[in-house]
């Protein structure tokens, strides 16, 4: 494979939300992105490796596929990993970590896999092992298939640089991004959280209306790798953003220590003049003037035991208001139990599961409120 030039990128979704990234995708314009199991596969060279770090919201890694090859033996993979030209992508006077899968294949040890692999890397190219490299080389053997790639990321696409602040069951802000998405939000309309924790769901709403890059604020793996070129990663960087909009976006709650991690996220987020959070409760909450828009929340799950009973009124509360006060707004709800999603009394319809946080989370949506 020419590594300079076009290759597989594959960018990793959470399971149950690969077709809303692949439509991330396709409106920022990358070439036949297609939705698989675990993720989307796209075409491009490095160029679009960073684009899609700095610019997709959805994705939790980009792993660029940098070659294939058939192996029937470990003798096969040493010899083949040692011609693999390393030097192309990786830096002599970095470390590199290594892990493999086997999968239906004749070569099943994926231990012996790493060692392969590593042995190759080191006396081909130099560059040193180390379990806490900042590159990390994926070897996947599927089918006699040895298919090399590296995260191009580094560290979770969700953490974009700027929360700082968490609360006790934090959403992550690539599966909010997929959410709001889901939802028919495109940065047009106010969005309204309720219950909005550390801020999420409103800071990635304003971010979105803004345009802002999600990785405008973070670095990335593929920064320390030899085909990175610095120049045009900042001219890539450097693309124009529109004004901030007017305040459209409501995070509430009825905790104080949340609406404090709210607005210092949003400031760090570089969007506070368009969002605004308050603390009070789901009863007291009230509609900002102007059109309707977006509900969305992430109320508590109740998960431990003797606390789910609680929830019911809480629920009940939420849906009572909304129904009373929110006429011509869409409501989005992030659950894991439907029991208390029709506690609410909104006419919700159930999508599919979405694993969230070793759980199974469902993402209950309406059409606008009568």
């Amino acid at each position: 494979m020419d590594t300079s030039a076009d290759f597989e990128i594959f960018l990793v979704a959470p399971p149950g939300l690969e077709s809303v990234l692949c439509d991330e995708a396709r409106e920022k314009r990358f070439a036949d992105p297609v939705a698989v199991p675990g993720g989307v596969t796209l075409r491009g060279g490095w160029p679009e490796v960073w684009r899609a770090n700095l610019e997709l919201r959805g994705a939790s890694h980009v792993l660029a596929r940098i070659g294939a090859f058939r192996v029937m033996h470990l003798a096969q993979l040493d010899k083949r990993a040692r011609k693999f030209p390393w030097g192309d992508i990786l830096r002599p006077d970095l470390p590199v970590h290594v892990e493999a899968t086997c999968k239906d294949s004749r070569i099943y040890h994926a231990g012996a896999v790493v060692q392969r692999i590593e042995t190759a890397i080191t006396e081909t190219l130099g560059a040193p092992i180390s379990d806490g490299a900042i590159i990390r080389i994926k070897v996947r053997i599927e089918d006699d298939l040895c298919t090399l790639s590296i995260d191009t990321s580094g560290e979770s696409l969700h953490k974009r640089g700027h929360k700082e602040a968490v609360g006790k069951a934090p959403m992550r802000e690539n599966l909010a991004a997929l959410f709001l998405r889901q939802c028919g939000y495109s940065g047009h309309e106010p969005v309204v959280d309720p219950m909005c924790g550390s801020g999420t769901f409103v800071i990635e709403a304003a971010e979105i209306a803004a345009g802002l890059n999600p990785g405008r604020s973070r670095h990335f793996a593929f920064e320390h790798l030899a085909s990175f070129d610095q120049p045009a990663w900042n001219r890539l960087r450097a693309t124009p953003t529109a004004p901030l909009p007017q305040p459209m976006f409501f995070g509430s709650d009825r905790d104080a220590g949340a609406i404090k991690m709210s607005r210092a996220n949003a400031e760090r987020a570089g969007v506070t003049a368009c969002v605004t959070f308050t603390q009070h409760s789901v009863s007291d909450l009230a509609r900002p003037d102007g059109p309707p828009g977006l509900v969305i929340v992430n109320p508590p799950y109740g998960t431990r035991i003797g606390e789910r009973k609680l929830l019911f009124a809480v629920y009940g509360a939420l849906g009572k208001t909304l129904l009373a006060r929110f006429s011509g707004w869409r409501v989005g709800m992030v659950t894991t139990d439907a029991s208390l999603a029709k506690a609410s009394g909104l006419p919700f319809v159930q999508s599919a599961p979405v694993a969230h946080g070793g759980l199974k989370v469902f993402l209950f949506q309406t059409p606008p409120l009568r």
